[in-house]
C-alpha cells in the first residue's frame, strides 16, 4: 500500500498534548491518524458524537481561570501533594 504526505495545522500544545496521549497508548501521531480516518471511513463519518458541553458559566469561568493560573510562570509549583500539604502546614 503505497502512502502520501499530508501537512496538517495543529495547535502546538493540543499537538504535544495528543502526542504524549498517544505516546502512552503505544501509538505515534502518524497511526493515531491513521486509525481515526479508517474509522471514519468504516463508520461513513466521523467515529464519535460531536457536541458542545454544556456547562454552567459557574464552570467555564473557573476552567478560564485554572489555564490562566497555570500558565502564570510566578504561580508555586508542586512535586507532590504532600508537598503542598506541607506547604499549607497540614
Amino acid at each position: 500500500m503505497a502512502t502520501v504526505p499530508t501537512q496538517v495545522r495543529i495547535d502546538e500544545n493540543l499537538k504535544q498534548q495528543a502526542s504524549e496521549l498517544f505516546n502512552s497508548l503505544g501509538l505515534d501521531m502518524s497511526s493515531a491518524i491513521n486509525v481515526f480516518l479508517r474509522q471514519a471511513v468504516l463508520r461513513g463519518g466521523l467515529p464519535f458524537s460531536v457536541e458542545l458541553p454544556r456547562y454552567k458559566p459557574e464552570v467555564i469561568a473557573a476552567m478560564e481561570e485554572a489555564k490562566q493560573i497555570s500558565r502564570d510562570p510566578s504561580t508555586k509549583k508542586y512535586d507532590s501533594f504532600a508537598e503542598m500539604l506541607e506547604d499549607l502546614n497540614i
